[in-house]
């Protein structure tokens, strides 16, 4: 048995700390507030209220990383900056606390990355692809990758990056999951999905946040996964039409057609609107194919994706009973 601090308390970090948890190891869990109301891993272990402590912790604030960190056999940063508009200030000093962590502590680091890096593709992404980015963004993340891996190539710390495709599944926090929180309730609520970028019959690649923990808890308890990157399992594309189908045959409601915003009124909204303005380096992931190829990790590590239809089936049932829950008064986790 290890321990393990956990940075970030969203459905990642959640997740990761249940599936850590159910492999037999305790974990610091930290997040801004210090508050968390979902606690899956109270069904992981039959002693997992034990075996977790939720603290408050600024991930940016390296004294206070790396004293959190000492003991740990790993830091997993899952953190996720609270605004989208923000990455160029909110990143930087979180990347620079997590490796200075790692460096005096000697614990691995696990770092929850994103495809951004790939930029623009004209196939399938494998983890040994070239790093191209299309923007500020994608650079950024690029940028972070490459100094960690610097540093473990120098020998003064152990690191790995785990890349995934957009998020969907129970337990993502409100504006982490395009398909959760624009395809999924609109066609539980009977409305039309509204997508502000992309094309509808574009295949697209979605991760399901239960096998971003179950990754991050494989390698963060092992000796075999340091020193590259690994793509999430994750289950063959399904286009934004695809999905909305799928998501009204799985609940029993009527399909819905997916409509999506003409690209130049999306340009001309970037002009006034922060977030519109921001998505245009990554809107070309969403008008052609984009595909994640998972085979390496899934033969290497022997998991699997989570099968499409019970991912979805799961990510409906949370999102019907998070509806239930906000009439009734009921909190969302912090």
């Amino acid at each position: 048995m290890s321990h393990h601090l956990v940075l970030g308390a969203g459905g990642v970090g959640r997740t990761t700390t249940a599936a850590l948890v159910a492999l037999g190891h305790t974990v610091t869990l930290a997040s801004r507030s210090g508050r968390v109301t979902e606690q899956p891993w109270l069904q992981s272990h039959p002693d997992g209220a034990s075996r977790v402590e939720v603290v408050a912790l600024d991930a940016g604030d390296t004294a206070a990383v790396t004293a959190r960190a000492r003991g740990a056999a790993s830091i997993v940063n899952a953190v996720n900056p609270p605004s989208y508009t923000t990455w160029d200030t909110d990143w930087p000093p979180i990347a620079a606390a997590t490796l200075a962590a790692a460096e005096a502590t000697g614990a691995g680091l696990v770092i929850i990355g994103n495809r951004y890096g790939y930029g623009e593709v004209d196939a399938p992404m494998h983890e040994d692809d070239a790093l191209r980015p299309a923007g500020h963004k994608g650079a950024l993340r690029a940028d972070m990758w490459h100094e960690a891996l610097a540093r473990h190539e120098a020998g003064r710390l152990r690191v790995t990056e785990l890349r995934s495709s957009d998020y969907f599944g129970p337990g993502t926090t409100p504006r982490t999951s395009y398909l959760g929180d624009i395809v999924v309730d609109a066609v539980l609520g009977g409305r039309t999905p509204f997508v502000p970028v992309g094309r509808p019959d574009a295949p697209h690649s979605w991760t399901y946040v239960p096998d971003v923990g179950r990754l991050a808890a494989r390698v963060a308890t092992g000796d075999d996964g340091w020193g590259r990157a690994w793509h999430v399992p994750t289950a063959p594309p399904r286009t934004f039409e695809q999905a909305a189908a799928d998501v009204a045959r799985l609940a029993g409601v009527r399909s819905r057609r997916v409509r999506v915003l003409p690209r130049p009124l999306g340009t001309a909204a970037g002009l006034v609107v922060p977030f519109m303005r921001e998505v245009r380096e990554t809107r070309h992931q969403f008008e052609r194919p984009f595909v994640l190829d998972s085979e390496l990790t899934q033969r290497t590590f022997g998991l699997e994706p989570t099968p499409w239809d019970e991912a979805l089936a799961s990510t409906i049932a949370a999102r019907r009973a998070t509806s239930v829950g906000t009439v009734t008064g009921a909190g969302a986790a912090v």
